[in-house]
């Protein structure tokens, strides 16, 4: 323990908070929440604390301690959610990349309603529910419910206000058409209600809408639209029948079982409303090695329903948490009405836990068998790509390097990674090209990134230090050359080999002619999917740089010149130009300018003009 860690578990308070343990290089390594902090945190520094070798490992590389006093135990909970999304801490149980975990918007704020696919739930006065597994099951939905009920199916905003005829869809009955000024806005509504009783379960609430409007059109004699209503009925009972009654108490329960093996985690969730089972996810976690299944679950309620916007009165689990007195307060606070976390150990609840339980180890399995038909899979094509460049061995790590730049400007070059056939971002690495030729020299700069990237390795550089068993150069023989020519003066020798777009022809070391692979070859497309990705990765961080350096001011490059000081300039002159045109002693009057500065910047914003002068 070094002294500053240990100075700070001496002034830690006993109090409720959130602590952020981080390594010598700054970064998050756990989020915990406590009701004391100070006893919470140096539990982990007892030299007689009995640890888990996960937590073991994780005491050994805490360097310093962050913590954030809350006013109460719920607080520190929420706090603690957050910041664990945001950091995403390696030990702490993760739901794997909730970016992967899609919501269904449904946009009430807009005058037609219209279902589609959101990443992330926003106060804009849309209905969000999930999150979902994936976009395949939103989209799923989605279908459905423009099946059952006549929205907007072509995905776009419409204010009612005729812009254009009426497409199929209209024709077919299966959108009311606002885009040419035909929808009913009051009818369009009581359709986007009937979708939000959908999508809550509250199935025989709607049905009983339905009838009522099936009725009510009848004894008006609108017996197109009663038919209509008919068949909506019919589908809506379809789904319905497909659905299984799974509990008597006609309540709203999530069933949550737990399933993990040597490589992989998840949580199994039945969703049952109104008694009926309407749907089931499964979602991976990710740390979970060395824990418990308590912790587990623990941590995955607390993720799972920091985001859902639908809150059960039951969630039934396998075991009862640690923290289930301050998650059901927390729940009930998100829901309105009270919410129990049960874990029962007999009767029909229990037999609901079994169902989840074979149904969890069933996805666990069916995950296990995909992940080994991929590996296989990305195993013959590394066998391959080695047989069909000669390597001593399968390319375990390729890197891929790439250049970027517009005629000379803001010139960079990247290094993308793969590792096993898949992308490995936490590799990536971008360099600034330090070499300006007078005009662009694309071998030049190919061969100072290559020497940079070897020079890192050769001084220890921890984030170079592991060697690819495959360069993979973007270009043609002259960057292939470049890129050896930077590994003989380095003195170090890697296999490389140049790609060059035009005719997908591959440049080998000591070959005159280039090899040209078949187009339906498995190692040719992992070759061009790596050069893409470095292709994709240059120009985004290229287009960055541009980006910077057009919004950012001539003042920027002046000595002495901080953010006040340019505030205070371009306030009192109102613009660079005005500035450019006034005076050295103009200047000077500006608050906080003295005149030694003011004559530095009239030099330095008139040193283009001399130069054409001269």
């Amino acid at each position: 323990m070094n002294d500053t860690l240990a100075e700070k578990l001496q002034t830690l308070p006993s109090l409720p908070g959130v602590y952020l343990f981080k390594d010598a290089q700054g970064t998050v390594l756990y989020v915990g929440k406590a009701v004391s902090l100070r006893a919470r945190v140096r539990s982990y520094f007892h030299k007689s604390a009995e640890h888990s070798l996960k937590t073991r490992r994780l005491v050994e590389k805490v360097a310093d301690l962050e913590w954030i006093v809350t006013d109460t135990e719920l607080e520190a909970l929420v706090l603690e959610c957050n910041l664990i999304k945001r950091y995403r801490p390696p030990y702490n149980i993760r739901l794997r990349d909730d970016k992967n975990y899609p919501f269904l918007c449904l946009t009430t704020s807009e005058p037609f309603p219209r279902l589609m696919l959101a990443r992330r739930v926003k106060n804009d006065g849309n209905r969000y529910f999930g999150p979902y597994s994936g976009s395949r099951p939103v989209y799923q939905t989605i279908h459905l419910l423009n099946r059952l009920f006549p929205l907007v199916t072509c995905g776009e905003a419409f204010t009612g206000e005729p812009v254009r005829k009426p497409c199929l869809y209209y024709h077919l009955g299966r959108c009311p058409a606002p885009c040419a000024g035909l929808a009913d806005k009051e009818r369009y509504r009581e359709t986007v209600r009937e979708v939000e009783l959908f999508l809550n379960g509250k199935h025989d609430k709607l049905l009983k809408s339905l009838y009522q409007q099936m009725e009510a059109a009848a004894e008006r004699l609108e017996f197109e639209r009663a038919a209509a209503l008919r068949d909506q009925i019919r589908a809506v009972e379809q789904v319905m029948s497909q659905q299984k009654v799974v509990s008597t108490e006609m309540i709203d329960q999530d069933v949550l079982a737990y399933a993990a093996d040597e490589q992989r985690a998840l949580v199994q969730m039945f969703f049952i409303r109104g008694g009926k089972l309407i749907g089931q996810q499964h979602f991976f976690l990710e740390g979970v090695s060395g824990e418990d299944q308590r912790a587990a679950l623990q941590e995955f309620l607390k993720q799972y329903y920091d985001q859902a916007q639908d809150v059960p009165s039951e969630i039934i689990l396998p075991a009862q948490v640690e923290e289930a007195q301050i998650i059901e307060q927390w729940l009930r606070q998100k829901r309105g009405k009270r919410v129990q976390l049960l874990a029962p150990q007999r009767g029909s609840k229990k037999k609901l836990l079994e169902m989840a339980l074979t149904n969890a180890e069933l996805a666990l399995e069916q995950a296990r068998q995909q992940w080994l038909q991929k590996k296989a899979q990305q195993e013959a094509v590394l066998v391959a790509l080695q047989q069909a460049l000669g390597l001593d061995s399968p390319p375990r790590r390729i890197e891929a390097y790439d250049i970027s730049n517009i005629q000379g400007t803001a010139p960079v070059g990247v290094m993308v990674v793969l590792k096993e056939g898949k992308p490995s971002k936490g590799d990536y690495r971008r360099f600034r090209i330090k070499y300006h030729p007078e005009t662009p020299n694309d071998f030049a700069m190919m061969k100072e990134v290559v020497t940079r990237r070897l020079r890192e390795a050769q001084q220890g550089n921890p984030k170079f230090a592991e060697l690819p068993q495959l360069m993979l150069i973007d270009g043609g023989k002259g960057q292939l050359n470049a890129a050896l020519e930077a590994m003989r003066e380095v003195g170090m020798q890697v296999p490389a080999i140049g790609l060059a777009k035009r005719f997908e022809e591959i440049y080998l070391p000591g070959h005159s002619e280039p090899l040209i692979l078949p187009k339906d070859s498995p190692a040719l497309h992992l070759l061009q999917a790596v050069r893409d990705e470095a292709h994709r990765f240059a120009l985004e961080y290229h287009r960055k740089l541009r980006i910077r350096r057009a919004t950012s001011s001539v003042l920027d490059e002046i000595p002495g010149i901080g953010p006040k000081r340019k505030q205070a300039l371009l306030k009192h002159f109102g613009s660079v130009k005005r500035l450019r045109e006034a005076s050295v002693e103009e200047i000077a009057e500006v608050p906080s300018i003295p005149r030694s500065l003011a004559q530095t910047i009239y030099t330095e914003l008139h040193k283009e003009e001399q130069a054409w002068s001269e």
